[in-house]
This record gives structure tokens, C-alpha cells and sequence, in this order.
């Protein structure tokens, strides 16, 4: 292999970087835990379920830890994160694919019900990047990757505080590239279609819309866990070292039409 296969070849290399993972107990969060861990990095992983996380442990032959926390409990994100530094070091990337879809109406919803999915899915993201962007300013490099919806682009239906989230996720993931990425710390977000986890329950529950969403697509199904591996690593390694602000929408084509 010659200097230039090589270089290559280290584009999407994780090996030696430190990841730390949001949602990493189930879905599509504990898929990207997996992929980085596999892929050479040194993951840890957060959750609420202690359970989940020592199958998610067990799971993998890899540098893994892991940190069972609450993300809803306002006043520790400082604490976790000291703690998520305290087993290989201060992340590198960081992946927060945690989620909360209340699916409550419009007409329904209360402030307490708006104020956790505000929280989780848009406030945690910010607040968690912020306590590590000083070590990564000081090896002048870093991987943040945001996790967007359909719904940062679309109205669906009951989806009026998630989709509220998910649309600021899309201002956010801009606003902390041009805060940022002067200093080798590159934001981007995952914007997954219709893929089979605890959050898409509900619909992958119904046949008919399960069948109706693929026809949605211009590929002609629904996501696969695997489909998340390439846009991951691309987004977490040295092949993104000029892509930033960017949304990368993982939906067969969904968004396109």
C-alpha cells in the first residue's frame, strides 16, 4: 500500500479518538455506539437504564464505559460530564442521539410536556458540547454530531413540542459550526428518516403506514441500522474537515420529494 492508499484509508479512521454517546441503550444511539467502538475509538456510553447499557457493555470487546444518568435532571450535566472525562479522557466526538417524542397534540400539550422534550432533545445537545469544547479547542479538533428529524423539515402530526425541538436542532447545529469550527471543531447533524427503534414504535407498530412511508421514499423502504455506519464515520474522522452547519438527511430520499 503506497503513502497516498494509506492516507486514504485514515480518512475514516476513529482509531484512538475518544466518543462519547447519548441514547446509547437502545435504537439508533446504541447502533452508533457500536459502529464507533468497532471502528477503534473509545466509547463511552450514556443512558438512563443501567441494564441496557451493561448488555450494550458486554456487546463490545473494545475500550467501553458507561454512564447511567437521568439527561432530564437539569443541574448534573457538569457532574456527567467530569465523569464521562474520567474514564479515557475528555471526548472527541460526541454523538447525542438521546430522543423524547411525547406525540402529544397541539390542544394537549402542557409546559411541564414541552419543557422536558425542549430539554432533552435540543437544551442537552448544546449545554453537554459546551462542557467539552475547551479540550477540544486545545487539540484543535473535535467531532459533534446532532441528531435532526423528518421533523426538522416537516410538519407531522402530535409532533408539535418534538418537532419544535428538531426544527431548532437545525439553527442550533449552524450556530455552533460558525461558534466553533474556527478551532478544528466540526458540527453536523444526522437527520434519520423512518428507522426501527423504541421512539418509531408506534408507527413501525402499523403495517399499513410502515408500507406507506417506504413508498415515501425514492429508495423504497424504510431505514436499516446499518445505514447509519458511512454518514457516522464520515461525519466523526478526518473525511469531514471541511463540512460543517450541515444537515445530512438519512432518509432514502424522503426529504427529496
Amino acid at each position: 500500500m503506497d503513502n497516498r492508499e494509506k492516507s486514504l484509508k485514515k480518512l475514516f479512521d476513529v482509531t484512538d479518538k475518544v466518543a462519547c454517546v447519548t441514547g446509547a441503550s437502545s435504537g439508533l444511539g446504541r447502533h452508533a455506539a457500536n459502529v464507533l467502538a468497532q471502528s477503534g475509538a473509545s466509547v463511552v456510553g450514556i443512558a438512563r437504564r443501567q441494564d441496557a447499557l451493561q448488555d450494550w457493555q458486554r456487546e463490545n470487546n473494545g475500550k467501553v464505559a458507561f454512564e447511567a444518568h437521568d439527561l432530564a435532571d437539569e443541574k448534573q450535566l457538569e457532574k456527567l460530564a467530569n465523569k464521562v472525562s474520567g474514564h479515557f479522557g475528555p471526548p472527541d466526538i460526541l454523538v447525542h442521539a438521546a430522543g423524547l417524542n411525547n406525540r402529544m397534540h397541539a390542544d394537549k400539550i402542557n409546559q411541564t410536556e414541552w419543557q422536558k422534550t425542549l430539554w432533552l432533545n435540543l437544551s442537552v445537545p448544546f449545554f453537554l458540547s459546551q462542557h467539552f469544547v475547551t479540550s477540544m479547542k486545545g487539540k484543535n479538533w473535535g467531532r459533534i454530531v446532532n441528531f435532526a428529524s423528518l421533523q426538522t423539515f416537516r410538519a407531522f402530526p402530535n409532533g408539535i413540542s418534538y418537532g419544535a425541538s428538531k426544527g431548532g436542532i437545525g439553527q442550533m447545529t449552524r450556530s455552533m459550526a460558525e461558534a466553533w469550527s474556527s478551532f478544528g471543531i466540526n458540527i453536523n447533524a444526522i437527520g434519520p428518516g423512518f428507522f426501527p427503534t423504541e421512539l418509531t414504535e408506534p408507527v413501525f407498530n402499523d403495517a399499513e403506514r410502515v408500507e406507506r412511508n417506504a413508498k415515501l421514499t425514492c429508495i423504497g423502504r424504510n431505514g436499516r441500522n446499518d445505514d447509519l455506519n458511512g454518514p457516522l464515520l464520515f461525519l466523526c474522522s478526518e473525511a469531514s474537515v471541511y463540512v460543517t452547519g450541515q444537515i445530512i438527511m438519512l432518509d432514502g430520499g424522503f426529504t427529496a420529494k
